[in-house]
């Protein structure tokens, strides 16, 4: 990966901050796939669908607020499932790695002040949402914390800054603020996450 597209990358995240606010972006929904299972879109196509708003439940407490419980398994035990799902959801492998690092530091048990849990620190609610039944199964978190990140790839047109702005401070604030909002914890969520992506990516994993 090029020097250039990591300073375009940071450069986008400063420019966001400042951008005007976003008008007649889509809420996102939640829709039953008439297969027992549930999709997210910014476009729903039916009348089985229902506004997705995890915000004011998906708000996470500072990375120090984690307690661990269990045995923590090495980053490379989760290869497997992070390849698969990445592949499975258009969504590269090595940024699911930097987010899961970030949230969590590879432990499936950790749970947050708040009660986020799991790999990829899904709130009990957005779990339950994502049809997570067991959000200490790293399968289980993994993909549901995916499908979660690609739907916001998806609501803010692929724009990698504002969707990981979105998934540590809610996609509700960020379309209210029209770029990244200014809370020190998202500003740093942010940064961490390029910095272990960039790192992922150099290393090949």
């Amino acid at each position: 990966m090029t020097r250039h597209f990591w300073t375009t990358i940071l450069a986008t995240g400063l420019m966001v901050c400042f951008l005007p606010a976003l008008e007649g972006w889509a809420s996102m929904f939640v829709c039953n796939d008439g297969r027992g299972g549930m999709q997210f879109t910014n476009a729903p196509t039916g009348q089985d669908c229902r506004p997705f708003t995890p915000e004011a439940r998906y708000i996470r407490s500072p990375r120090s607020g984690f307690t661990f419980s269990g045995k923590k398994l090495s980053p490379s035990s989760y290869d497997r499932y992070i390849v698969r799902i990445g592949n499975m959801y258009n969504v590269d492998p090595h940024l699911i790695k930097a987010v899961i690092r970030t949230e969590s530091a590879f432990n499936h048990r950790a749970v947050s002040r708040k009660g986020a849990q799991g790999l990829m620190q899904l709130m009990p609610g957005t779990a339950e949402d994502l049809q997570v039944d067991n959000p200490f199964n790293p399968s289980e978190n993994i993909d549901g914390g995916v499908r979660y990140l690609r739907s916001l790839l998806d609501t803010f047109d692929g724009n990698l800054v504002l969707s990981l702005a979105a998934y540590n401070a809610g996609p509700g604030l960020v379309k209210r603020t029209g770029g990244v909002p200014q809370i020190p914890e998202t500003l740093d969520y942010v940064r961490k996450v390029l910095a272990n992506y960039r790192l992922y990516k150099s290393r090949g994993g």
